[in-house]
């Protein structure tokens, strides 16, 4: 039997190997003999691999030792380390910004440039906003009576500091939460399930050498920062009439599958890359659509006017770089929600009552809020309407800065009177997203 037919017989007898986070079941669990660093006896390590709700794969530990009653508690992100590195700027406004979740990998930097305060990496962590400034606090405390016989100055400039940070619990004043993680696996909640958050920046960046030595991605001695090499063309491979197979892992349970891959040509458009992925262990199905003829010089905007129940069936091909827009029903879509989808306009929308809905986790359980629940529910029922075609005059508007999306024309060549297409330049910020500001294509040597 090979390694790989081992290893998915092994996923079917166990079943999924990460699960979603669920109050009303007993979440299974590892548990390991460890080394206690505090009396040096042994103690035990709890291992509980779970999902964070549109976030990642992760790993929580717990520690606890019954000679001394030490315990310790620390999180790791179970996905590979991310093509970019993230900023996210939260604004902290309101008591609900103190609740927000927060997820910080072992390489993130904190700060808070109100205070001049920056907490360097440490281990990796899951909690809220309010919960990072309280470790910081419990952090700062520690040592404080010693410090107060040996060098009490210091330590008063330490208390007075530290009433700062608590009096930021208070919210007299906004303040600005910054987290720098160059993994990319670091994440704060947004609340809210319909649109873009105002209060919350995410910033994607290209890692440094010395960010990349700190990964692990580059050796400590490498000079030159090494930028990722450009996948091969697939015309090169002549793929248009063969489905190309690869091993993966399931994006819902993590459990070893099959992803199926082909080449595609979509008429009046151009060549897509078109992945499925079908899970025989919890039979989640998944599919993801990428460019296959690179950025375009121009981004382009795409509004349809729905005027028909036959507009539904138009194909539609949303890049995951393209951001989606719903005027009449105030629905934005950040560039990258949703992923890369080769569907209708029946099926996008779809899609998306999916995401806001069913499998929505924030809408259900013992945490959810009543209003939170009842607007997501009007809403999907708003959105049923138009994909039952009981409510049309409504547009449906892609954005996509990399030119690489898409909605079929019926009338072509000739113009589509209810659709309007509009090709325009990029801006820096969207020009460093596609890290295009970086990128030399004239007189650069090999």
């Amino acid at each position: 039997m090979s390694e790989n037919t081992e290893e998915q017989a092994l996923a079917e007898k166990n079943g999924p190997i990460f699960l979603n986070i669920n109050p009303d079941d007993d979440a299974p669990f590892h548990e390991i003999e460890s080394l206690c660093l505090n009396c040096h006896e042994q103690g035990t390590t709890r291992l509980m691999l779970t999902k964070i709700p549109f976030f990642k794969d992760v790993i929580v530990s717990s520690f606890s030792c019954d000679q001394c009653g030490h315990q310790d508690s620390e999180i790791q992100s179970a996905g590979p380390i991310q093509e970019r590195g993230v900023i996210l700027k939260l604004t902290v406004a309101a008591k609900q910004d103190l609740n927000r979740q927060v997820v910080l990998s072992n390489t993130a930097t904190m700060s808070i440039p109100s205070l001049e305060f920056e907490a360097p990496p440490n281990k990796g962590l899951l909690t809220t906003v309010e919960g990072v400034i309280t470790r910081a606090v419990d952090g700062l405390q520690q040592n404080q009576p010693v410090r107060k016989a040996i060098d009490p100055d210091t330590a008063a400039k330490i208390d007075e500091f530290i009433t700062k940070l608590e009096k930021l619990k208070d919210l007299e004043k906004p303040f600005i939460f910054l987290v720098n993680d160059p993994s990319g696996n670091s994440y704060i909640e947004n609340p809210s399930a319909l649109t873009a958050d105002p209060g919350l920046t995410v910033t994607k960046y290209t890692r440094n050498l010395e960010q990349n030595k700190l990964l692990g991605i580059l050796p400590d001695d490498a000079t030159e920062n090494i930028e990722p090499e450009a996948e091969e063309a697939a015309a090169e491979a002549n793929l248009k009439d063969e489905v190309l197979q690869f091993r993966s892992n399931c994006p819902n349970c993590n459990s070893p599958c099959d992803t199926n891959m082909k080449l595609v040509d979509i008429p009046n458009f151009k060549q897509v890359v078109i992945m499925a992925t079908v899970c025989d262990v919890c039979g989640a199905k998944d599919n993801e659509v990428k460019g296959g003829a690179g950025i375009e010089p121009k981004g382009i905007k795409i509004s349809l006017h729905l005027t028909d129940p036959s507009d539904l069936s138009r194909d539609l091909l949303k890049s995951d770089t393209c951001g989606l827009e719903i005027p009449e029903l105030e629905l934005t879509l950040e560039h990258g929600t949703l992923g890369g989808k080769f569907t209708t306009v029946e099926g996008i929308l779809t899609d998306i009552k999916g995401q806001l809905g069913e499998e929505n986790p924030f809408i259900s359980g013992d945490s959810s809020q009543s209003d939170t629940r009842n607007k997501v529910q009007e809403f999907c029922a708003r959105l049923e309407e138009i994909i039952s075609g009981k409510r049309l005059d409504v547009h449906i508007i892609l954005d996509d800065p990399a030119g690489n999306s898409y909605i079929q024309n019926v009338y072509a060549p000739e113009p589509d009177p209810e659709m309007t297409v509009e090709h325009y330049d990029r801006n820096y910020d969207q020009n460093e997203i596609l890290g295009l500001n970086d990128m030399q294509t004239e007189n650069y040597e090999s």
